[in-house]
């Protein structure tokens, strides 16, 4: 059982900082798009942004919800970036009391 929860905090912990690095990457292209230093009509752009959007807006969306955009910024990334630092930090205090828990 210990093995398990080892392998699957293992995991967890990677996964957060990937949607943490997609957060931000997604924020600075639509930067650059909303400023027309890139453009989506160019295919590699276009394929990127959709890539990006499709990982992020499962975890932005429900904030957006509860939070509007404040003078046409989305802080949404913000707010979910805090949230993921935060999980990251007591990650590692979770596993160690469920591993407590299981004896391992």
């Amino acid at each position: 059982m210990a093995t398990i929860i080892i392998f699957i905090f293992a995991i967890i912990g990677p996964l957060l900082n990937l949607l943490w690095f997609a957060i931000i990457a997604s924020a600075v292209m639509s930067w650059l798009v909303a400023f027309e230093v890139i453009n989506l009509r160019n295919p590699l752009v276009y394929n990127v942004s959709r890539f990006l959007d499709a990982i992020t807006r499962p975890f932005l969306r429900p904030v957006q919800r509860i939070i509007p955009t404040l003078g046409g910024i989305d802080i949404s990334p913000i707010i979910v970036i805090l949230i993921i630092g935060a999980l990251l930090q007591v990650l590692p205090r979770i596993e160690g009391a469920l591993l407590g828990l299981v004896g391992g």
